[in-house]
C-alpha cells in the first residue's frame, strides 16, 4: 500500500498575476504557483496539491486579505461550475489580462518582434457580459455533485438527479444548475421545466458509469432573431415517455422553432454521428448577419457569441481589403460563415473543411443566399490542400485560417509556405497555438495587424485575429 504524498501548506501568499489559462500566479522561493479562481492582490494560505520541477499547483484554504479589485460573483454556482471562472474579476480587468495573454504568447511562443507587437489593437469588448451565448448543452445525471455544505451536514440525499454541467475534470459528476447567466430567456425556463416534468413523471437520468437511464442530454440553441432549437438526447427509445416530455416542452414553449430528439445508445455523448429526428417545427433555425442568412442545424457549428462573431468577421473583411478579383482560400471554413462574409469583395473563394455536415450546411447556405463564387471541398485539409489542389484551383492571393484549438497541422503550414499568398489572416481561439504556427511563417511574412476580440466574457478564453503580409 503506497503512502499518500504530503504537500506543504504555504501561508500568507500574495497573488501577483494571472496566467495564460486563467489561473492566478504566485511565487514561493524560486517556484511559480498556479491557483484557480483567485485575483491579483489576494493574500491567502495555499494548500499545495501538485509539485512539478519548475512549478507548484494548489488551492486556497484561507483568505488573509481580499484584493481591492475583487468583485462579488453573481452566480450561486461560481467556484464549482467551470463555465465562468472570472466572475470575481471586474470586466475591465478581464480585458486587460486577455490582452496581456495574447501579447505574451505571441512574443514568447511566436517570437514575434516587439516592434511588430506594438501594432496590436486594444481588445474589442463584448457589449453583453451576460446572456451572450447562443448554445448550451446540459447533461442529465443520476450522480449529482454535492456541495461542501451538503457533505458537512452528514445528511443523506435520496434525490441525486442533476440536470446541468459537468464538474471540471470529473466526467461522472454533474452540478444541478438552477440558473445560468450564459443564455437569454427562455433558456433557464426550458431547462427547469424539463427537470420538473422529468422528476414528476419519474423519468430516469443517465448513469454514465453503468450506462443506464433514459434522459441523457439537453441542447438549447438560439439566434439573434429569437429563433429557438431544443434537442433532447435519449439513451434508448421509449415512444410513450419520449413523446410525453417532448409534447410537454412543445406545449409549454410554443415559441420554440425547432424541437428535435436523438436516440444515442453509444458510450459517449457526441451526436454528430447520430440520426437527429424532428419532432415539431423546422429542422433548423436561421441566424442573420447584414444581408446574409445562415441555416443552423442540430449539428452545425456557429460562433457561440453571435454579436461578437459579427465584429470578428468585420475584422477579417477589413484585414483582407479585397478589391474584387482575388482568389481566397478559406481553410477550416466550417459552415462557410467567413467565406460568405467576404465573398462579395472577392473574385472567387474556396472553402475546405473536414466535417461533411458542415460543408453540406455551407452549400445550402450558399444556395439560400444566392452566392455563386464559392466552391466548397470536404476532407482533411492536410491531405486536400497540396500542390496538386493549388495547380487545379489556382494560386491563392489570400489565405484565411480559422483552425480548432489545436492549431494548424505542420503539413498545412508547409503548403502555405509553398503557395506564398500575399496575405494570411489567422483567426484563433487559442493564442498559444496561433503563436506557434505564426513563428513558422515569419521567414516569409511580417505581422502587420493584431486584433484580439473578447468572445467569452467571464472566462479566460480570447479570440485573436492576425494579419500577415508577405515580405
Amino acid at each position: 500500500m503506497s503512502k499518500q504524498k504530503k504537500y506543504p501548506l504555504l501561508e500568507k501568499v500574495e497573488i501577483l498575476d494571472i496566467g495564460s489559462e486563467g489561473k492566478a500566479i504566485a511565487k514561493y522561493n524560486d517556484k511559480i504557483i498556479f491557483i484557480p479562481q483567485l485575483v491579483p492582490g489576494d493574500i491567502v494560505d495555499i494548500q499545495v496539491n501538485k509539485k512539478r520541477k519548475k512549478y507548484l499547483e494548489g488551492y486556497p484554504v484561507k483568505f488573509h486579505k481580499y484584493s481591492a479589485i475583487r468583485t462579488d460573483p453573481y452566480c450561486v454556482h461560481f467556484g464549482t461550475c467551470g463555465g465562468c471562472k472570472w466572475q470575481n474579476l471586474p470586466y475591465e480587468e478581464q480585458l486587460k489580462y486577455k490582452q496581456k495573454q495574447v501579447y505574451d504568447q505571441l512574443h514568447r511562443i511566436g517570437k514575434i518582434p516587439s516592434f511588430q507587437l506594438e501594432k496590436m489593437s486594444t481588445i474589442l469588448p463584448s457589449e453583453k457580459t451576460k446572456y451572450y451565448r447562443n448554445k448550451l448543452e446540459y447533461t442529465f445525471s443520476n450522480n449529482r455533485w454535492l456541495t461542501r455544505e451538503e457533505i458537512d451536514s452528514g445528511k443523506e440525499f435520496p434525490d441525486m438527479d442533476a440536470l446541468g454541467f459537468h464538474v471540471p475534470g470529473m466526467f461522472d459528476k454533474v452540478i444541478d444548475i438552477t440558473e445560468c447567466f450564459h443564455q437569454p430567456s427562455p433558456s433557464n425556463e426550458i431547462r427547469n421545466a424539463v427537470r420538473k416534468f422529468s422528476k414528476q413523471n419519474r423519468l430516469s437520468y443517465f448513469d454514465i458509469k453503468n450506462q443506464v437511464g433514459f434522459l441523457r442530454n439537453l441542447i438549447i440553441r438560439n439566434t439573434s432573431s429569437d429563433e429557438w432549437m431544443v434537442i433532447i438526447s435519449f439513451f434508448y427509445e421509449d415512444k410513450e415517455k419520449r413523446e410525453a416530455i417532448l409534447e410537454h416542452i412543445s406545449n409549454s414553449f410554443p415559441n420554440i422553432t425547432s424541437l428535435m430528439y436523438v436516440i444515442n445508445s453509444k458510450k459517449n455523448d457526441t451526436i454528430t454521428d447520430q440520426d437527429i429526428k424532428l419532432f415539431k417545427g423546422k429542422d433548423h433555425i436561421i441566424e442573420k448577419m447584414e444581408d446574409l442568412k445562415f441555416k443552423v442545424g442540430p449539428k452545425s457549428f456557429y460562433q457561440t457569441n453571435s454579436a461578437q462573431a459579427y465584429k470578428l468577421y468585420k475584422i477579417v473583411r477589413k484585414f483582407a481589403n479585397l478589391q474584387g478579383k482575388e482568389l481566397v482560400y478559406d481553410l477550416y471554413t466550417g459552415t462557410g460563415t467567413i467565406a460568405f462574409f467576404i465573398s462579395s469583395g472577392a473574385g472567387n473563394v474556396i472553402g475546405i473543411d473536414s466535417v461533411p455536415e458542415a460543408i453540406e450546411d455551407a452549400r445550402k447556405n450558399s444556395q439560400m443566399n444566392g452566392i455563386d463564387n464559392i466552391d466548397f471541398y470536404t476532407g482533411d485539409i492536410k491531405d486536400i490542400f497540396n500542390n496538386e489542389f493549388i495547380t487545379e484551383n489556382g494560386k491563392p492571393d489570400v489565405i484565411i485560417l480559422d483552425p480548432p484549438r489545436a492549431g494548424v497541422h505542420k503539413d498545412v503550414i508547409e503548403n502555405i509556405q509553398l503557395a506564398l499568398p500575399e496575405k494570411i489572416i489567422y483567426v484563433s481561439c487559442n493564442p498559444a497555438t496561433q503563436a506557434r504556427d505564426i513563428n513558422f511563417l515569419l521567414e516569409d511574412y511580417e505581422v502587420v495587424e493584431i486584433q484580439p476580440v473578447d468572445m467569452f466574457p467571464q472566462t479566460h478564453h480570447v479570440e485573436n485575429v492576425v494579419l500577415l503580409l508577405r515580405t
